[in-house]
């Protein structure tokens, strides 16, 4: 702002002349001198930062469902017995054991046949609570139990397989046995399963096998069952 009639202007006023100069300064109060030397009419250097925040964008994992193929109706499945064909403790020798006792009439009432890892699985089903021995090996020709008849298998190796201990049909009166014939059972190395049926408290039965496979035989009880697995 303008400090008197002498020409002295502010900052933004224009440069005066060194004789007007000359003769106002004895005119120029002491505080004029330091509004003077204040004015440094600089621009100001302003500093803009600007902050851009990290933007993080976290996909929720792509899960694909799981799906389980249910087994065949009937069919032999893992919880007949252990899996594991890397495990698979068999060879070709005949397999026995004895019968154990228990409740109830001990009837064969079906087959079943299923793959597992590496081997095939025979389940019969058997009533009762008793465990039925067996005694499992190959054999040359099936046959029918007394008679000697030539069976026809499918196959060209066949198990023999012979349940002992097991209760005569009519012994046991309304519970339905396994007939006798075919079974309309194939999977893996089984290529059929015949069952003959009760002859003097032993059950008969063949598997039908491409050719001699490593085998095991065990039982399983709740409900009680007789496994062999034949190694493919």
């Amino acid at each position: 702002m303008p400090l008197s009639r002498s020409g002295l202007v502010g900052c933004q006023g224009a440069p005066m002349r060194r004789s007007a100069l000359a003769r106002g300064m004895t005119a120029v109060p002491l505080s004029a001198l330091v509004l003077l030397a204040g004015c440094g009419g600089g621009d100001t250097d302003e500093t803009s930062s600007t902050g851009t925040a990290a933007s993080s964008t976290t996909s929720a994992p792509s899960t694909a469902p799981s799906t389980t193929a249910a087994p065949p109706s009937g069919a032999a499945t893992g919880t007949d017995g252990p899996t594991g064909a890397a495990t698979f403790p068999a060879d070709t020798s005949p397999d026995s054991a004895p019968a154990v006792a228990g409740d109830g009439p001990t009837v064969v009432t079906a087959a079943r046949v299923a793959e597992q890892d590496g081997f095939t699985r025979l389940v019969l089903d058997i009533s009762g609570t008793a465990t039925p021995g067996w005694d499992v090996a190959y054999t040359d020709t099936p046959t029918q139990e007394g008679s000697g008849t030539t069976l026809e298998v499918p196959g060209s190796a066949y198990l023999r397989i012979t349940l002992t201990g097991v209760t005569n049909p009519y012994e046991a009166p309304g519970v339905a046995e396994l007939a006798s014939g075919n079974q309309a059972v194939q999977s893996g190395s089984v290529l059929g399963v015949y069952y003959d049926g009760v002859f003097e408290g032993q059950a008969l039965a063949y598997v039908g096998l491409d050719a001699p496979h490593p085998f095991r035989v065990y039982a399983l009880s709740n409900p009680t069952r007789v496994v062999v697995d034949v190694q493919d």
